[in-house]
């Protein structure tokens, strides 16, 4: 398994409270990423170089830390530049699936992003209810829509639940990259982008065709009930 990144010593002087709120977050990150949440916030006092009591006047809980940790991890890390990429349609849609995923796989295959995302589901945190939440509005119903509008397909309305299930299937098999290396210690791909890809390709061959079948299907029912 790949190591660990070394949790940042803070130094003895003294911080701007905006730098020194920063680097116990990062830290944090870097903490319960290698040890889990029930690392407790002396451990980590400790392993920063500060006290509990100095730790307690920027987070006044410890769960206060892990909400300030999901937002440092799973939200500033989101790139709003990718909703519009993906709304892009001077490029060709597979052009942009792949652009955004390569990009995507950037940010999340990662040691403390895979591992925090894996801790919290076993803790029975929310950061994955949360994050999943965030990604079926920011990128499911668009990447979902897109390939509707690609296939001549209605965009009007609400996704389907079982579109976004299939999209959300893509993004596990990318997310699953990241679990092999970082908590099995298996090997990966040489050429992610080059696998990216090739995953994309193979969900753009068969996500149409199923979406065009369970859309026709809800057509034919709703006519049954109204006719």
């Amino acid at each position: 398994m790949s190591r660990a990144p070394q949790a940042k010593i803070a130094d003895k002087r003294r911080l701007d409270p905006r730098e020194r709120e920063l680097e116990i977050v990062q830290g944090a990150v870097a903490f319960f990423a290698e040890f889990g949440f029930d690392g407790s916030t002396r451990e980590l006092a400790a392993r920063l170089g500060i006290t509990q009591p100095l730790l307690y006047r920027y987070f006044p809980s410890k769960e206060a830390l892990l909400d300030r940790v999901y937002e440092e991890v799973y939200v500033n890390r989101w790139n709003k530049d990718w909703e519009s990429q993906l709304r892009d349609r001077a490029v060709p849609l597979e052009d942009r699936l792949v652009r955004f995923y390569q990009a995507y796989a950037k940010v999340i295959l990662n040691y403390e992003w895979v591992r925090l995302f894996m801790f919290a589901g076993l803790k029975g945190l929310d950061f994955n209810a949360r994050y999943l939440a965030f990604l079926r509005s920011a990128a499911f119903d668009l990447i979902a829509r897109e390939i509707r509008r690609e296939h001549g397909m209605p965009v009007d309305g609400p996704i389907l639940d079982e579109e976004a299930e299939l999209i959300w299937g893509l993004h596990a098999a990318i997310f699953y990259l990241g679990v092999r290396q970082f908590i099995y210690g298996m090997p990966v791909p040489d050429d992610r982008d080059a696998d990216l890809a090739l995953r994309v390709r193979a969900f753009l061959r068969g996500m149409p065709a199923a979406v065009g079948d369970l859309i026709q299907s809800e057509e034919m029912e709703e006519a049954r009930r109204t006719g």
